[in-house]
């Protein structure tokens, strides 16, 4: 179902059904660490790697409960880490905290 939405690691459309919106919102959640916690803008440069509407997809993935969000830091909702399937970009360890807003 996920190929119908991806072409070459792009998302084409954000599908309209929940079921297949949720399809590719737990694609696209895996492009965050479990316990790092992420400014929001790095959450929007993360998500336009992917697809232009960073801020519909930030929302869904925040409504969903995919991710949590306090005062604009935002991070993967649930505690296990996705060990074996962190993307090469990934930062070899430390986290992506950032205070200057």
């Amino acid at each position: 179902m996920l190929e119908h939405f991806i072409d070459h690691g792009r998302l084409t459309a954000i599908p309209v059904q929940r079921k297949k919106r949720m399809i590719v919102l737990r694609w696209l959640v895996e492009e965050f660490q479990p316990g790092l916690r992420y400014p929001e803008r790095e959450v929007n440069r993360i998500i336009t790697r992917h697809h232009p509407d960073f801020a519909a997809l930030r929302r869904y993935l925040v409504d969903e409960e995919l991710m949590q969000r306090d005062h604009g830091i935002y991070w993967r909702s649930g505690s296990l880490p996705n060990v074996g399937s962190d993307p090469p970009s990934w930062p070899n360890g430390g986290s992506i905290d950032s205070h200057d807003g």
